[in-house]
């Protein structure tokens, strides 16, 4: 396995990976991983875990009990998976020199986008937040210069959202007022109000405090916002969200089950750690 992952849980590359492993293990043969940087980091974790155990493993994008925002690299992925599936043949590759701190541009290594809507660093930064609202009415900016740093449609309105984004006083990032036309996905050729996300300070940024803040601030603001749970759950991860989502809690108290979350996947993925 040697493909190159953003780091989100719900970015289906690593359980791709984790696939092939049970197939090796299956057929009785090495697999190898050869590591490669998490374009985001390793230091930092985000995010709610999977509460839904038996539905992990079956769905791409909730094949892992793991923060949104796991931290890990493919090789770390690949261990922690192999700590339940028992396999005696994973081999991980470790890289030369690189450090849990680094982000991508941090490397040396040029950016390629593992996919088309993955155009660049800015854009994987954002994505375990934004992401969110994939199966929402809104655009998430695929089809735009900035995906998953704009999101927009044509009932949007932009002003009163970016009111209480700019309350929510959210460190890191900074929010604007632009009207885009996807040119594919939802609202594709039709001009949307939309508001424009722009990560200011990306050690500082949390993108799932942005996302709560967002979807506390959506909820309040904008009547014709639809969020589809049914498919939502499987990127979110915990019912627990719906249920303060629904009830009206502010975009800081859903941040803090996320952060409670994420303490605890903190210390459960430390074993499976492999730089430092």
């Amino acid at each position: 396995f040697d493909i190159q992952d953003v780091g989100a849980r719900f970015y289906t590359y690593l359980a791709t990976m984790a696939m092939a492993m049970e197939s090796a293990k299956d057929a009785g043969i090495p697999f190898f991983v050869l590591d490669r940087p998490n374009p985001i980091g390793g230091a930092v974790v985000e995010g709610p875990r999977v509460d839904q155990p038996d539905e992990v493993g079956k769905d791409a994008v909730a094949y892992f009990d793991v923060s949104t925002r796991h931290g890990l690299t493919a090789g770390e992925m690949a261990l922690l998976r192999n700590s339940t599936l028992g396999s005696s043949k994973l081999t991980v590759v470790k890289m030369r020199n690189w450090k849990r701190p680094m982000w991508f541009d941090q490397t040396g290594l040029p950016w390629v986008p593992p996919s088309p809507n993955m155009p660049d660093l800015a854009a994987a930064t954002l994505y375990p937040g934004v992401a969110n609202l994939e199966f929402t009415n809104l655009s998430v900016g695929r089809g735009t210069e900035t995906p998953f740093g704009w999101i927009g449609a044509p009932w949007l309105d932009a002003e009163a959202l970016k009111k209480r984004m700019d309350e929510a006083l959210l460190d890191g990032v900074a929010f604007s007022v632009e009207a885009r036309a996807p040119s594919k996905d939802k609202y594709a050729g039709q001009s949307c109000p939309g508001l424009r996300i722009v990560v200011t300070d990306r050690e500082a940024a949390n993108p799932l405090r942005v996302f709560a803040a967002l979807a506390a601030a959506l909820r309040d603001t904008q009547p014709g916002f639809k969020l589809d749970w049914n498919r939502s759950r499987r990127l979110i991860g915990r019912e627990r969200f719906f249920e303060l989502y629904s009830a009206g809690a502010t975009g800081a108290e859903i941040a803090r089950l996320f952060e409670a979350d994420a303490a605890e996947f903190e210390k459960r993925r430390a074993p499976f750690l492999l730089y430092r």
